[in-house]
């Protein structure tokens, strides 16, 4: 049974169509082709929000490529970060040594990508790079790189492909503005 908090946050307008998506998916998987050619990156996907962006982005790398994840959390039932990052499930193998691709579905405060970025650089990988489908730049308190970013959006929470509102909406296969 649905919760009433989450029943009364409907999804609202759709931000970002599926056809535009993957067509931007698609140019990133591109992008990561040329740039780790001759060589097999391994992407670590950001559980649960990454897990769809995390699939389709491995199939549009034409190289041979390997995939781990990893959960941390800091949302809980609210449309707003805690603020402190806590690691949930760590990798299956270790990436040292590997070229490895952080795949992250949203990048707002930067706080949940920093974290990451330092604990990962701590297991020595050959190389360290980011990938994000959307980022809120107007939020961040933690500056972070982003290698190969999606789409920039506003200051407004979204769900669908994989971003969800307590649990819900991870299915949408377009990407929404949370209705009130």
């Amino acid at each position: 049974m649905e919760s009433s908090a989450v029943s009364d946050r409907a999804p609202g307008p759709v931000l970002l169509s599926r056809s535009e998506i993957q067509k931007r998916v698609f140019e990133m998987g591109r992008e990561i082709t040329r740039d780790y050619e001759g060589r097999a990156p391994h992407l670590i996907g950001v559980l649960k929000g990454a897990s769809v962006f995390h699939a389709d982005l491995v199939r549009a790398i034409e190289l041979e490529a390997s995939f781990d994840f990893i959960a941390v959390g800091s949302y809980g039932l609210t449309t707003r970060t805690s603020g402190e990052v806590r690691l949930l499930k760590d990798l299956d193998e270790s990436p040292e040594g590997r070229d490895v691709i952080i795949v992250e579905d949203i990048v707002d405060t930067g706080l949940t990508l920093d974290y990451l970025v330092q604990c990962l650089r701590m297991r020595e990988p050959a190389s360290l790079r980011t990938a994000a489908l959307l980022d809120k730049p107007s939020r961040r308190q933690r500056e972070v790189p982003i290698d190969y970013l999606g789409f920039e959006i506003d200051d407004r929470f979204v769900v669908g492909y994989g971003l969800d509102y307590g649990q819900h909406y991870r299915n949408l296969p377009d990407i929404h503005l949370l209705g009130n």
